[in-house]
């Protein structure tokens, strides 16, 4: 007789009894209401992030008006103290219990803002001395460091090995439950940046105390809400093992209470060894541009004479673009497979950036057309973006290690934030607004970059690079129907798959 598990995995409800389906039933509400939980606990923080994220760049651009170099610097520390630091914080989620890590991390992002908050009002009511705005400057840029580094612990934790770990106890569809925190994300991407810009665009000083005021308003229900989840799922409380995992060539790795120089190097070489390194790395090499709704092209576009409210609005387009990316992301992959499917999200994306590129290019420059058509080419662009976001994921999930599933992602991260920090230090080198164009091309020649490492991923996982998929192939009967990757995965021989 099959169990209940089997009976809901081949489509039809399993027989219960009065007692199994009020049990049930019980289940199903306890399943939701710790859900509901982690939801909550997760758009706080990404609330709050993204809100923080986006507020800061304006606000500076209202401190320090007509240059882009006091937002760059901001960003571009707090992505050199990503790049630097984010593998330690890997270490941590690896190693140390897990409630404590998720707690430090609000703890940290909300006291951070606060202070954050604190010294933009001071700059931004008084007049001071030009060496004692850049002092309390640098003080703001020290905390946007700890703000970084504590979501990226945050996200790290509770995206990355939480979620696994829940989906697991629960009984919940890990795919399913990574697709709503991913929605969650780009919600809050979306609502966050535009209630902040209304606000702004009635006080700047108002914008700043509300920023503040959520912030410490939402660390209560953010704290105790991840806490019933941590203990509503009894396999959040166990320990990780202690003893040295093996990588994918079978050597020991450095264990999770090694220290040192080796135990550093090790995690990157084991990053590297990985074999969906080069799709990694391909996403990650996204993140140099600046053909995004960033710091750079927010400043840029307020130098054009553009509001926030219309920057605000200009990145509601691009978002629901992200948001429609993943709906058809998840039927691509169905249809042709995660491989093939990053592919022609790659290549969409390049295509639609190649296209705004040459129009800004063409136009005049330093005038609102040529802002307008590179923000209409970003925006098409974001579907290509998460698209492909969604499938390297999904491909790299199957060969993360487990044992190393924090450091592998805060390795992952930390490669992000070299990238972006290569772009902010292109739009320090040029700062001058009507000089935009420079990091433009730079940007599209690194996306270049990135569409050719992802080709040798597919190249090296499939054999080949391009051949007709099912959607292009002749009815005639003269070319045969080609599999998926599933199905060629189980036409090959198990020495090769072993192999």
């Amino acid at each position: 007789m099959p169990s209940t598990s089997e009976a809901v995995n081949n489509g039809h409800a399993p027989d219960l009894s009065p007692v199994e389906s009020f049990s049930s039933s019980t289940n199903r509400f306890s399943t939701r209401a710790v859900l509901w939980k982690l939801y909550l606990s997760h758009t706080l923080s990404t609330w709050n992030a993204r809100t923080f994220e986006f507020s800061a760049v304006i606000f500076l651009g209202s401190i320090f008006p007509n240059t882009l170099f006091y937002a760059s610097c901001y960003a571009l520390f707090r992505s050199l103290t990503a790049f630097l630091l984010s593998p330690t914080v890997g270490h941590q989620v690896d190693s140390r219990e897990r409630l404590g890590v998720v707690r430090h991390s609000i703890i940290w992002q909300r006291v951070s803002v606060a202070g954050s908050c604190g010294i933009l009002l001071l700059l931004l009511r008084s007049a001071p001395e030009t060496w004692t705005k850049v002092a309390w400057f640098s003080i703001c840029v020290v905390l946007a460091g700890v703000e970084k580094l504590a979501f990226v612990g945050n996200t790290v934790a509770v995206e990355r090995d939480w979620v696994v770990v829940v989906a697991e106890g629960l009984g919940v569809p890990r795919e399913d439950l990574n697709s709503k925190m991913r929605r969650i994300d780009l919600v809050c991407k979306l609502v966050a940046p535009f209630g902040i810009s209304l606000v702004d665009g009635y006080s700047t000083e108002v914008a700043i105390w509300a920023v503040l005021g959520q912030n410490t308003l939402s660390i209560v229900f953010e704290y105790f809400a991840i806490a019933q989840v941590y203990h509503a799922v009894p396999g959040l409380a166990s320990r990780k093992s202690s003893t040295a995992p093996i990588n994918i060539e079978g050597r020991d790795m450095a264990t999770p209470n090694s220290r040192g120089l080796s135990a550093a190097i090790q995690q990157w070489i084991d990053y590297f060894m990985n074999p969906a390194c080069l799709a990694s790395f391909s996403l990650a090499l996204l993140y140099f541009t600046v053909l995004g709704f960033g710091s750079q092209l927010t400043t840029y576009l307020l130098t054009l004479g553009f509001t926030s409210t219309h920057i605000a609005g200009m990145r509601l387009i691009s978002v629901i673009l992200e948001l429609s990316a993943t709906c058809a992301a998840p039927l691509l992959m169905r249809r042709i497979g995660a491989v093939r499917a990053g592919l022609w999200f790659i290549n969409y994306q390049l295509i639609t950036v190649i296209l705004a590129i040459s129009l800004f290019t063409l136009s005049t420059p330093s005038t609102q057309t040529a802002g307008l058509a590179l923000v209409a080419g970003v925006a098409l662009s974001r579907l290509g973006l998460w698209g492909f976001d969604l499938c390297v994921q999904y491909l790299v999930q199957e060969d993360a290690p487990e044992a190393t599933r924090g450091s592998f992602s805060s390795i992952e991260a930390s490669l992000q934030n070299l990238f972006e920090l290569c772009s902010f230090a292109t739009t320090m080198v040029w700062a001058r607004p009507d000089q935009f164009r420079f990091p433009v091309w730079v940007s599209g020649g690194v996306l270049a970059v990135s569409a050719a490492c992802f080709a040798a991923f597919v190249r090296g996982k499939r054999g080949h690079l391009l051949h007709s998929s099912r959607c292009l192939e002749k009815r005639s009967g003269r070319y045969k129907v080609l599999p998926t990757i599933e199905e060629e995965s189980e036409l090959e021989p198990e020495n090769v798959r072993q192999a």
